[in-house]
């Protein structure tokens, strides 16, 4: 399975949160699936530091890169098709975050990973 983490979804399994469930860390650390973080969670995990609304053990350019690594989590940049394929997305959910991983979903033929049930509204596979 092809999968696409949602940001929070990468911070919980980055700490090992309870917040994410058992079902969700074992799909997310099975071999078996291609498991991708997508440059757009990088960016919103940056903007969320820099206005204090997270904490991490350190800046978020280390920290990113090294967890991604450590997960074994294959980098997807946000490309133009993805951006322009947000303008084509119902108004269903205005995180403007969240509609490019849904975009880069639909796009890549990704199962987003999240618990967010605003995204699970779109044509785009979710798990949790």
């Amino acid at each position: 399975m092809k999968l696409l983490l949602d940001t929070c979804t990468f911070l919980w399994l980055a700490a090992d949160d309870p917040k994410l469930t058992t079902t969700a860390r074992s799909i997310c650390r099975d071999p078996d699936n291609s498991v991708f973080l997508s440059a757009l969670s990088a960016w919103e995990i940056a903007i969320k530091y820099r206005l204090g609304r997270i904490t991490l053990p350190e800046p978020p350019n280390r920290y990113v890169n090294s967890r991604r690594q450590w997960l074994q989590l294959q980098p997807l940049p946000f490309d133009e098709a993805c951006a322009a394929h947000e303008a084509l997305l119902p108004v269903l959910h205005r995180d403007p975050f969240d509609r490019g991983l849904i975009s880069q979903a639909i796009l890549n033929g990704l199962t987003i990973v999240t618990p967010d049930r605003e995204i699970a509204q779109y044509p785009a596979p979710v798990f949790w």
